[in-house]
This record gives C-alpha cells, structure tokens and sequence, in this order.
C-alpha cells in the first residue's frame, strides 16, 4: 500500500485540497492554494514537485 500526502502550495506552503500517493504522475497539473487563492502549474512525478509556471496576475489600474 502506498502512502498518501498532501500537496503543499509552492507560493504559501500550506496544504491544499488534493492529495497524492508515492507513484502519483501529474503533468501540467492546475493546483489551487484556497489560502493565498493563487493556481500554479506543477508537475509532480516520484512524488517531487516541479513549479511549471505561476499564472500571470491581471494588474488593475
């Protein structure tokens, strides 16, 4: 049986809503921090996480 974690926000390192086990795959992944309310794609591959890109904010004027 593998275990489970939970995915921790890159930005705020809080936990998010999702969980994963050790021979979880994702590519391109949205996650969403409910915290800070940012999305950030990851990939998380071996149960590492790799920062794709956060996504560009809209600036007000």
């Amino acid at each position: 049986m593998s275990s489970q974690s939970w995915v921790l926000c890159p930005i705020c390192n809080n936990k998010t809503r999702t969980k994963i086990r050790d021979d979880t795959e994702l590519i391109n992944f949205p996650l969403f921090c409910p915290k800070c309310k940012q999305e950030t794609l990851i990939n998380i591959k071996h149960g590492n996480i790799i920062i794709r890109e956060p996504d560009a904010k809209t600036q007000s004027r």
